[in-house]
């Protein structure tokens, strides 16, 4: 079992970050910059083609730390930001950038290359947050989300299915078709978001996949636009989604 090595700290703007590895597998800690009692973590999955200090990681943990407190982590997922590509990785992106200059549907690419990456990802995922709840600020006990949209849904939803300490999800923005089993097996409170006219993802499929979680809460967000025009306000609905479930003082 590898340990947690934190290797670089800095501070800014009410949040300290601290760059970390477990194994050879490198993420980010955000804390807030003052305050030694335990807090919530949320933990993060970053899009397709980004990395885990993307402006929309980094623009999440903000939120979640100066808001509500809470600590926020996300790995950089297998061959994306600082871990190399496989020969199979290669072969999978050219295969959809060919797609896409053809004009041809994406999802018979992108749906196995994302399961594929989730298969890796998703035990990484849990020996990060064994790892992070080592630490005195977070604990064994504390409350922890998750919150991934495109790339980071597709390993979040299985992550989700399978970690019990996860006890609130934010969803969205990918191909459903490989998430249906995991779906079925959430039930703890989910907030989902989906673009109605969405040129990548079928409608009635994301609709489907939102039917098939199994929450006894879950909230649907849909907004008019396309899959680039997803509004950040949703930042900030997610933020007083895991303030509500996660026990935050304010937010």
């Amino acid at each position: 079992m590898h340990s947690l090595q934190f290797t670089a700290e800095s501070s800014s703007d009410g949040m300290v970050e601290r760059d970390f590895t477990l194994g050879d597998v490198p993420g980010v800690l955000w804390s807030p910059a003052s305050g030694a009692d335990r807090a919530p973590l949320v933990l993060m999955g970053h899009g397709g083609g980004t990395h885990k200090k993307h402006r929309a990681m980094v623009g999440r943990a903000h939120l979640l730390v100066t808001r509500c407190g809470f600590h926020a982590a996300v790995l950089d997922a297998p061959g994306h930001g600082e871990r190399p590509r496989t020969a199979r990785d290669e072969q999978d992106i050219a295969a959809l950038r060919g797609a896409q200059a053809a004009g041809e549907p994406e999802s018979p690419v992108v749906v196995p290359y994302n399961a594929r990456l989730a298969e890796v990802a998703v035990p990484e995922y849990r020996a990060v947050l064994d790892a992070l709840q080592e630490l005195p600020e977070i604990g064994a006990d504390g409350p922890v989300g998750y919150v991934g949209m495109g790339l980071g849904m597709a390993i979040g939803v299985p992550l989700v299915a399978a970690e019990p300490r996860i006890t609130a999800a934010v969803f969205g923005m990918t191909w459903p078709d490989a998430l249906f089993e995991a779906a079925k097996q959430i039930t703890v409170p989910v907030e989902f978001d989906v673009q109605w006219d969405d040129e990548r993802i079928p409608r009635e499929d994301a609709l489907a996949l939102f039917d098939t979680f199994a929450s006894q809460e879950k909230t649907l967000h849909a907004n008019a636009g396309a899959h680039v025009a997803w509004p950040l306000f949703e930042a900030d609905s997610a933020t007083r989604f895991f303030a509500r479930h996660l026990g935050a003082d304010h937010g």
